[in-house]
């Protein structure tokens, strides 16, 4: 027969005891659990954050760089197209008189780069080439690939320019177009819009207007 000991009071003050001390360590463990997954979590935080800012440090590095070499091909584009337009002012500005004299234009002077400002110094139009006798000016537009824009533009450009150029406000004004490269459907354009089209032929410039071409004058 089994006997069955009574608990004392010794004996239960000794299992609550254990009890408090259990509770403790499982308080303390889980203190350091918790501290655990902080300092976990702000380990975490601190990398995410270096990398973000490494990353952002990064791409603004790449940015700067490439804004810099877009600059720099800009500049290098601006020079050669600007080498390029000067090309093709200084193909075209020799043959123009000859070409206009066949014509029965009787231009005797060739102008070049002649800008117009107005009272606070802002530049108002600029002219390639100005071909002149004392009655007529022919402003020449040189291009190395000439658009339709561009043709509008020069037709902005003649449209304004007794007013930028007063001294020419009593002469008739004819316009002109010359490029290397010429669109056959740019040259249709320009010249049903009443201009010369000039273009390269070989190694000479020509006027590719016929005949039949009739000039609009401003």
């Amino acid at each position: 027969m089994t006997t069955v000991t009574k608990p004392n009071f010794d004996n239960i003050l000794h299992l609550i005891q254990e009890l408090a001390i259990n509770q403790k360590e499982d308080r303390l463990h889980l203190q350091e659990t918790d501290r655990l997954l902080k300092e976990q979590s702000q380990a975490t935080d601190r990398l995410i954050k270096e990398q973000y800012q490494a990353t952002d440090r990064l791409l603004k590095e790449q940015s700067a760089a490439t804004d810099r070499k877009i600059k720099e091909v800009s500049t290098q584009v601006g020079h050669l197209t600007n080498r390029l337009g000067e090309f093709v002012e200084e193909m075209v500005r020799p043959a123009v008189l000859k070409l206009f004299r066949k014509r029965g234009v009787q231009v005797n002077q060739v102008l070049r780069n002649l800008i117009a400002y107005d009272a606070q110094g802002e530049k108002l139009s600029e002219v390639d080439l100005l071909a002149i006798n004392t009655d007529i000016a022919i402003v020449v537009e040189c291009k190395t690939q000439l658009t339709i824009d561009h043709v509008n533009d020069h037709l902005d450009r003649l449209t304004q320019f007794k007013h930028n150029f007063a001294q020419y406000a009593n002469q008739t004004i004819f316009g002109a177009i010359a490029s290397i490269v010429l669109p056959d459907d740019v040259a249709r354009y320009a010249y049903r819009q009443g201009l010369f089209v000039l273009a390269q032929s070989g190694d000479a410039v020509i006027i590719r207007n016929d005949d039949k071409f009739r000039p609009k004058h401003w």
